[in-house]
């Protein structure tokens, strides 16, 4: 399980030190971090809690939410936030570019993400953390994602150094252009995540993630596409379910080894 990530969305309701504690039980040697809870124990507590229990920052998540029209305290954020993943050491910022705004301007909140990402992109490759822009689902678009393919996202970042890709399996699985996508990614795939899409989809969307296995994506495949491309970073289980956030966390993360070994695992 040398490449399996355990995100700590996963086991929402975890501090950071539940979250370590449980990654170093069970064998996991790295861990995606939300800056929320690493705001709670301190970042610089929590970048000595991880060096010293040994683990990888496989992530921060996360940046983003740039689409209002005046979106100077979201630079302000962002870069706070790049100075965040630089002290946790990951190269790796997570950016969710957020909604349509006020004005439903669908296009001009694109272009309001390509343009601030092209500063804020120059101040991340200063710190060495690149920003790992995700795709989302069409049905985020309103309120979390006015990306919705990842290769409105490769448009993006094509154009900086910096800048790259997640491949969330929730959120891509059912691109009609994925597979030539992928392959278009290459390098440029900073994260891939996975968990599975679940059927019939709860009342809140957001909620309707499932264990590897449990649902409607062809993991395997997806895996085969994204490792033929040379990614060789971690794997990050990131899991967004009302049930398995008030589950034991300890069961969780054994659930989430066992699912990665037998599911995600042998398509490395």
């Amino acid at each position: 399980m040398a490449r399996l990530s355990l995100n700590q969305a996963t086991i929402k309701r975890a501090t950071v030190v539940e979250a370590v504690e449980g990654c170093v039980r069970h064998g996991i040697s790295s861990i995606g971090l939300w800056r929320e809870p690493v705001a709670d124990h301190g970042l610089e507590r929590t970048a000595k809690l991880v060096a010293d229990a040994g683990l990888r920052v496989s992530s921060l998540c996360r940046g983003g939410f740039l689409t209002a029209v005046d979106n100077r305290a979201a630079m302000d954020d962002n870069r706070r936030a790049i100075e965040e993943a630089a002290a946790l050491r990951t190269d790796t910022l997570v950016m969710v570019v957020g909604g349509v705004a006020g004005d439903k301007d669908l296009v001009g909140a694109r272009q309001r993400v390509a343009d601030a990402i092209a500063e804020l992109s120059v101040e991340a490759k200063s710190a060495g953390v690149t920003l790992a822009l995700e795709p989302m689902h069409p049905v985020f678009c309103a309120d979390r994602g006015v990306l919705s393919t990842l290769s409105q996202a490769l448009d993006i970042a094509e154009k900086h150094d910096s800048v790259g890709v997640v491949v969330d399996a929730l959120h891509v699985w059912w691109d009609p252009d994925l597979d030539a996508q992928i392959v278009r990614a290459g390098e440029r795939i900073a994260s891939y995540q996975v968990c599975d899409w679940l059927t019939p989809v709860p009342a809140d969307v957001l909620l309707g993630r499932g264990y590897p296995g449990d649902g409607d994506i062809d993991l395997d495949r997806l895996t085969r596409q994204v490792a033929a491309t040379g990614y060789a970073g971690d794997v990050e289980v990131e899991i967004f379910n009302a049930d398995i956030w008030a589950a034991d966390f300890d069961e969780v993360i054994a659930e989430v080894s066992r699912r990665y070994h037998s599911i995600v695992e042998p398509a490395l």
